[in-house]
């Protein structure tokens, strides 16, 4: 039987029809598709496909990774000696049911017909990213449509074919509408002729278990009958094609899963979409199988194939124009001064005009750069360019310029021009110098090898002087080693958007996008995804996801199959009886790294001379950072998006220099209009590396880690660079140099250099290599290595390149040693270099970035109150690094106050006694326009005298009840002398006198109004009596901070827990942060007691299915919050401890759910006390340990006075350590007794530097 198979096998081969797929759906395809675009071209060529199409819904995303993958690919076949395998580059497009434009939801306007369109040339791949482009930007509603008329515009070297069910053709069939298919039919064959295909579909499910879409195949065969008519009374040929969305069979469950995850339904969902479960990426044997009665289906896709060219769609640098002042002359002027042979001679030699190249060579290197034609624009922005570097150079250095800047500059300009570059950096200077002189916006001193130009600082590109520093410009441009130059641009996070807007203005908005970045399921996420459509529990997935480790051992690839290799848990699991368990492992492994989703580069913008979509398709996105603003975003990423010879440049936002421009208008604001000019701050500032010594850095930049203040002490900073040193040292590898560079700094290590020249480039590190630049200083000098063979050297040995790097050796070796160096010295440098280059850091971002830092720091140290100001107002919705500022304001002694209207700014504010206001926009129910109008009608005419002029001067449109509300409950009418729960207060009429007051207020502006436009305006004011402030009882502290708290989202007066700060800093082993839904319970099983406690702030009551109670509540500390879930026996037993504004402390256990399953784990409370109680028992005595050496009259005083003043139950010892004769004497207080609260600690622990610490038994 076996061999009758075998031979029926032969005899189908040998008659079957060569078949291409040509409707195929990716990844790309989003939450649709779930094939992978190398596995696709993998899987059609081992079945001996000749090409292939790929057609995402509405896009073009996987295009060119689809074109790089065939590619590479093919130069493996050709060296094979095999016939290149062929891309088909398509789209399946929406084509509007009536004009693209039309956005009718009711007119059917939110869908549109499906067209399969494919490129057969280049001309056609240009006409296919106009169509898919323009559907994104003008037709989108709800999807990207293009529609007739666009068709009949570019439809010129494309393909196209009927599409699916959801074409037009075959959507009017089964409405029955023959006479519209006709029709439709027509309209395609008279405007593509041999171009237009009808496509046939068979998806026929033939397993009766698979649960799957049986409805499809009937509607297919309706729709293949009418065509196959269509074919024969038309002429127009068949294809068939299997619209595939997953790559194998097998494949089909995960795919079902990814549709799951697209709707938003569950599995067993009978109103959930459903395939067929066919359309998988088929075989040329399956589809004969399928489709052997219409053979020339089958046959015609060869046809199309036979039509498309093979085409690249990479190009050259395509170098937008910069619009150059017509006072400086014109191209044209250009042309007449220098002919073509003297242009040919400036662009192939170097600055100083000698040759560096064959004629060969050079005849290549001008067509590389477009040809004598193009030369002439680039020479002539090459020449403005210098100009405007020479006059910078003047600026800066200072007229003459010296030999070393001069040579420089006209090295620099040199590289630029020849390598076409100009234009580039007179674009960058361009909007860099508008963003700081027109629009006010802050700008980073430059960040990356950009710094290394001296160039780019002359235009102001950047602010750090590289011959300075010894930064290398061919870090950045390395004329050897081609690229396109890589500037990064930081502005404050409100100006970005202001300068991309000032950008789209000038070169146009057609030619200015962000770059789309592509989400994918990453190996947790891919677990989560499928747990959630497995319904596997929660606590279960985030254990698994938990399970997998950042890194795996021995460098394996990040993957799950990699991951369950290394994970006992995940192989477990894998072959878990449970379903839900060995399902999610099992397809999360086919959905990890599908695409998952869109967004936007963070920074990267192309600027182009033409249109974008001239070049690459175009979508449309929104930006974050500018919310409203709707910008064109690249459909292909980052990553390949300059081999198109698109033009990439870096905006970013750094919260930092908003944080260092709020300072900055907060420093006007208390010093009397005074405007500090970062730039010019000293560098050599002692108050600034005071702070540094002392490690007094949160809230700075780059330095406020716990582990870089602790280094920062032992180091001692003196100069600018050493916190370059240390900026670059900070980072996992170099940070085990960190004891030896501070040892050498601090003369407790010797500096020594291998051979005695090397001081010049390695003084400022003590001798140790710390920046990628001295290893190419240092190749030069010694062994007079090239500044590209430098530059060469520090990218293989930082790459680990080690085949270059062995290249490499023996040349320094034989330099060093006509040099008159010892080699043995020079191999050990050598080694030396191999060791540590892979983790040497870019001195020119080391540079820059420690320049901005030390500003930060200077701002602190100069202006303590403002700068912390500045920086809470950059974080107002992150109470979590509001309290860490805030705690900070404390231990710097800075007051940090409430809202107040006579004193509060919009955000944070600080005042002439160098304390921090609360702002009036971070108010919850303010209202911008009620905070504005307030502040400016004070600045206008003054201070508030009281609540009643307060209502007599503002807008009460704006200022409205609501706004006045939370004005009282906040704190911001405390000044007034009234309590705030008198605005609450009722009179007889039942109104609250904040009701009465807006009355007031209303009354008097309206009679104010009256009288200003009488003939009598000028007879005085308006008198009308005030209303009496209402009396009522006062509230509790705990009512008070609880509503301080809704309004302003912290706790500012105080905080309900300072009392019992002892016990939840000494005696619980957990935060409520902790505590929660995503809490891994496994993990805690082995603590025998789990401790916390806090104030509950909420309690929900709810009931179960089977109609059981049971609770939510959530708990806070310090720290955070946390959400406790109690059901059954364990609600009704704690309900009762568990209400709003107790304070308790709790002690629970995690245990096992159910015996049977080992990975399920509940935590139960065993215990539940109040905060009080605990303290109150726990507490034995409290003992003050100080040095007697170091207390005089006054310190002993203010010791005195903190110790009375939390005045308390507590038994106080007073124990003093003798240094000299080493005894310690210990007192028991007989008059002193404590409260041990968060204000007694706090005060003790700033006298920690007298030596005075504290214990508790």
């Amino acid at each position: 039987m076996s061999i009758i198979r075998s031979n029926f096998t032969l005899i189908i081969a040998s008659f079957m029809e060569d078949f291409v797929h040509l409707h195929v759906h990716t990844h790309y395809s989003i939450l649709d598709g779930q094939s992978k675009v190398s596995h696709l071209v993998d899987k059609a060529i081992n079945n001996g496909m000749k090409g292939m199409a790929i057609t995402d819904h509405g896009v073009m995303y996987g295009i060119k990774e689809f074109s790089d993958y065939c590619a590479s690919v093919n130069k493996k076949r050709k060296k094979d000696g095999l016939e290149p395998f062929k891309p088909i580059l398509g789209c399946e497009m929406y084509v509007a049911h009536h004009h693209k434009e039309d956005k009718d939801k009711s007119a059917g306007d939110s869908s549109g017909y499906h067209l399969i369109v494919l490129a057969k040339n280049y001309h056609g791949y240009k006409n296919l990213i106009k169509l898919v482009s323009r559907s994104w930007v003008d037709g989108y509603y709800y999807k990207p449509r293009t529609d007739r008329y666009d068709l009949e515009k570019y439809h010129e070297d494309l393909i196209v074919s009927s599409a699916c069910l959801g074409g037009e053709i075959p959507q009017k069939i089964l409405a029955g509408d023959i006479k519209g298919a006709r029709e439709a039919v027509e309209w395609y064959h008279n405007l593509f002729g041999d171009d237009f295909y009808l496509e046939l579909q068979r998806h026929q499910v033939t397993d009766p278990s698979l649960h799957a879409n049986r409805e499809t195949y009937p509607l297919q065969q309706k729709v293949n009958k009418v065509l196959t008519q269509f074919a024969k009374e038309y002429g127009i040929k068949l294809i068939c094609t299997n619209d595939c969305h997953f790559e194998d069979k097998e494949t089909a469950e995960a795919h079902d899963h990814l549709l799951c995850l697209s709707t938003g339904k569950e599995l067993n969902d009978p109103t959930r979409m459903l395939y067929s479960k066919q359309e998988w990426f088929k075989t040329r044997e399956e589809m004969n199988e399928i489709f052997s009665d219409v053979p020339e289906a089958l046959s015609n896709t060869l046809e199309i194939l036979d039509k498309v060219e093979t085409y690249s769609i990479d190009h050259s640098p395509i170098m937008p124009f910069f619009p150059i002042p017509a006072e400086f002359g014109t191209e044209e002027d250009t042309r007449k001064r220098i002919s073509p042979e003297e242009l040919f001679r400036e662009f192939t030699t170097d600055e100083n005009g000698k040759e560096i190249m064959s004629h060969e060579e050079a005849e290549k290197k001008i067509k590389k750069l477009g040809g004598i034609d193009k030369l002439y624009r680039i020479k002539f922005e090459a020449d403005y360019l210098a100009k405007l570097a020479y006059d910078g150079a003047k600026r800066l250095y200072g007229e003459p310029l010296s030999d070393e800047v001069y040579e420089r500059v006209k090295f620099e300009l040199h590289i630029m021009k020849t390598m076409g570059f100009p234009g580039y950096f007179l674009i960058v200077q361009d909007f860099i110098n508008s963003a700081q002189d027109e629009l006010g916006v802050m700008v980073g001193p430059g960040r990356g090898s950009a710094a290394g130009s001296v160039v780019a600082y002359c235009l102001g590109i950047t602010k750090i002087d590289p011959i300075k520093y010894d930064l290398l410009f061919e870090r950045f441009l390395n004329p050897d080693r081609i690229s396109l130059p890589d500037i990064d641009t930081d502005f404050d996070d409100d100006g970005r958007g202001k300068v991309l807007e000032w950008v789209e203005d000038k070169y146009g908005h057609d030619k200015v996008a962000h770059i789309i970045t592509y989400g994918t399921m990453a190996t947790k996420n891919s677990i989560k995804d499928v747990a959630r459509v497995e319904k596997l529990p929660l606590d279960i997935s985030n254990r698994l996801c938990k399970a997998i480790p950042d890194k795996l051992p021995d460098g394996m690839k990040m993957n799950l199959t990699n991951a369950i290799k290394c994970v006992p848990e995940l192989r477990e699991a894998e072959a878990s009886a449970n379903p839900q368990m060995a399902n999610t492992i099992k397809y999360a492994k086919m959905l990890e790294g599908t695409v998952r989703g869109t967004g936007i580069h963070a920074c990267g913008t192309i600027i182009c001379r033409d249109a974008i979509s001239d070049w690459v398709p175009v979508s449309t996105a929104e930006d974050k950072s500018d919310p409203g603003h709707k910008l064109l975003a690249t459909q292909y990423d980052g990553h390949v998006i300059e081999e198109t010879g698109l033009i990439k440049m870096d905006f970013l936002g750094l919260s930092t220099l908003s944080i260092m421009k709020e300072t900055v208008e907060n420093i006007r604001l208390t010093h009397d209009g005074f405007t500090l000019n970062l730039d010019t701050i000293p560098i050599d500032d002692e108050l600034t590396y005071k702070l540094y010594q002392e490690g007094r850095t949160i809230g700075t930049f780059q330095f406020e880690s716990a582990g870089m203040q602790k280094y920062l002490r032992e180091l001692r900073p003196t100069v600018f660079e050493d916190l370059i040193a240390m900026n670059a040292l900070y980072r996992p590898g170099p940070m085990d140099y960190i004891p030896s560079f501070i040892a050498r700094k601090n003369g407790k290590e010797p500096i020594t250099y291998d051979i005695p020249c090397m001081e010049k480039y390695l003084k400022d590190t003590y001798g140790i290599t710390v920046y990628q630049e001295q290893v190419m200083l240092l190749s030069r000098q010694l062994a007079d290595f090239t500044r590209g063979e430098s530059d060469a050297l520090r990218k293989a040995m930082g790459k680990k390149k080690k085949a270059i790097v062995d290249a490499m050796k023996p040349k320094f070796i034989e330099g060093g040693k006509k040099n008159g160096h010892d080699p043995k010295v020079l191999e050990k440098i050598w080694g030396d270099w191999e060791k540590f280059a892979s983790y040497a850091f870019n001195k020119s971002h080391a540079t820059c970035y420690s320049w901005v830092a030390y500003q930060t720091a200077y701002l602190k140290a100069h202006y303590p109150a403002e700068f912390m100001a500045g920086n809470m107002s950059r974080c107002l919705n992150d109470i979590t690094k509001i309290t860490k500022l805030m705690s900070e304001c404390q231990a710097m002694g800075i007051p940090c106050l409430g809202p107040d209207v006579n004193e509060s700014e919009q955000k944070f504010s600080a005042n002439k006694k160098g304390e921090v206001r609360f702002g009036l926009s971070a108010i919850k129910g303010m209202g911008e326009a009620a905070a504005t109008n307030i502040i400016a009608e004070r600045h206008k005419n003054g201070q508030y005298k009281d609540i009643f002029d307060f209502v007599q001067r503002v807008n009460l449109s704006a200022v409205n009840r609501k706004a006045m509300e939370s004005l009282a409950l906040s704190g911001g009418f405390d000044s007034f002398g009234i309590r705030r729960e008198q605005y609450f207060a009722q009179n007889a009429k039942g109104d609250t006198f904040v009701e009465t007051l807006l009355r007031y207020g209303q009354v008097y502006q309206s009679e104010q109004s009256s009288m200003q436009n009488s003939l009598f305006g000028d007879m005085g004011g308006v008198e009308i009596q005030t209303p009496p402030v209402p009396e009522c009882e006062q509230w509790s502290t705990m009512e008070l901070l609880k509503r301080e708290r809704e309004l302003v989202g912290i706790y500012l007066s105080a905080h309900p827990l300072d009392d019992y700060a002892v016990v939840l800093k000494h005696m619980c082993n957990l935060n409520c942060s902790q505590i929660g839904r995503e809490m891994d319970k496994k993990a805690f099983a082995s603590i025998e007691e789990l401790t916390f406690g806090g104030i509950v702030t909420s309690v929900s009551q709810r009931w179960t299915k089977t109609n059981k109670p049971f609770g939510i509540v959530t708990i806070e500390d310090f720290e955070g919050q946390g959400e406790l879930a109690l059901f059954g026996e364990e609600w009704t037993k704690w309900q009762s401890m568990l209400q709003e504004e107790y304070h308790v402390y709790i002690t629970a256990q995690c245990v096992q759910r159910f015996r049977n399953n080992p990975d399920a784990y509940d935590m139960v409370i065993k215990k539940i006390e109040f905060l009080s109680d605990v303290k109150e028992k726990s507490i034995e005595k409290f003992t003050v340990y100080m040095e007697a050496s170091m207390f005089n009259d006054a310190q002993l005083t203010d010791l005195e006075t903190t110790l009375k003043s939390s005045d308390g139950k507590v038994p106080l010892y007073i124990n003093i350590h003798d240094a000299k004769n080493n005894t310690n004497i210990q007192l028991y207080s007989r008059n002193i007794t404590v409260d041990v609260n968060k204000k007694l600690l706090t005060s003790l622990d700033e006298m920690a530097e007298l030596g005075v610490r504290y214990g508790i038994n």
